[in-house]
């Protein structure tokens, strides 16, 4: 439980699985995130991906996503799509043709400023 922070805003929690000699377990919050978010479902002691039987137990289920890389990248996807966080790929951008700058060809570029000379030395007599 965050207190007081500087970077972030106080009384805020987060929960996660550290691993020992491995960190953060990104398979377990796409677990964790995925069963809050209503794309992994649990039953009972078992996690299913659609038809995809992850594993009985959220250890086993992490280890099965991090045998499988694609399809734990499949459900960060999912998550993200779900929540509305990062940038959809199939989807083209709404850029209006007329906000896009036109390209001028080399010949019809404009013309540059003269390079300016060097300073030339004054005579004092």
């Amino acid at each position: 439980k965050v207190v007081k922070n500087k970077v972030a805003p106080p009384f805020k929690q987060a929960e996660f699985d550290i691993l020992y000699g491995e960190g953060i377990s990104r398979e377990g919050s796409l677990i964790d995130v995925g069963v809050d978010q209503g794309i992994v479902k649990k039953s009972g002691a078992w996690f299913t991906y659609e038809t995809d039987q992850l594993g009985q137990g959220k250890e086993n289920a992490r280890t099965f996503l991090k045998d499988n890389p694609d399809l734990a990248n499949e459900i960060e996807k999912r998550i993200k799509e779900v929540m509305g966080i990062g940038a959809k790929l199939d989807a083209p951008a709404d850029i209006p043709t007329s906000a896009l700058p036109e390209i001028a060809s080399t010949s019809e570029a404009t013309p540059k400023a003269p390079a300016k000379s060097a300073a030339k030395p004054i005579d004092v007599e």
